[in-house]
């Protein structure tokens, strides 16, 4: 039977409180948030890119995703301040831990030469951002057309302190990371 991502967050305690001298529950790490953040570049036809990419990330995650626009100019890209330049969810609670759980024992085994993530994706305060290539490896968008990939950068804030404590927690939570 598989662990859901849940469980493993809430034996941290046990399993770090040695190795970092916790006296308290609460001094564990736990997952925040996760946000998955998609951009729709600039397409001929943006209209209909960001449709797509709209609706896929909600297939995904389950939640409707947030426009983002561009926060400056740039005339050499034909860009206006205001323009719609990608889309992001946020996730909290039960959908962040059903999405943590689908992409850890679901899609990252359905990528292609997947050797783990790198333990650099982890900043010096605890969070981790993972990239992937393709949206195609959740199980929800498999059938859909090929013309229209896209990649996503996954979130995954926790209350880590520091980024060993990070390293150890996401370990114990089931991130792949490479040896």
């Amino acid at each position: 039977m598989m662990i859901s991502t849940k469980q493993n967050e809430k034996t941290a305690f046990k399993a770090l409180q040695a190795k970092f001298g916790y006296t308290n529950t609460m001094q564990a790490p736990r997952v925040i948030k996760v946000a998955v953040s998609a951009g729709t570049g600039s397409a001929k036809d943006k209209k209909q890119r960001n449709e797509v990419v709209a609706s896929r990330l909600a297939k995904i995650t389950g939640q409707k995703p947030a426009l983002r626009g561009a926060k400056k100019s740039i005339a050499t890209f034909k860009l206006r301040e205001g323009d719609p330049v990608g889309y992001v969810v946020t996730l909290r609670g039960a959908r962040m831990y059903a999405f943590l759980d689908k992409l850890f024992n679901i899609a990252v085994p359905r990528m292609r030469d997947f050797r783990g993530f790198s333990k650099s994706a982890i900043d010096a305060i605890g969070n981790v951002t993972l990239g992937l290539k393709e949206h195609t490896i959740f199980p929800e968008t498999a059938d859909e057309d090929l013309k229209d990939v896209f990649g996503l950068a996954i979130t995954v804030v926790t209350t880590a302190k520091n980024k060993d404590e990070a390293v150890a927690f996401l370990e114990h939570l089931g991130v792949p990371f490479k040896k």
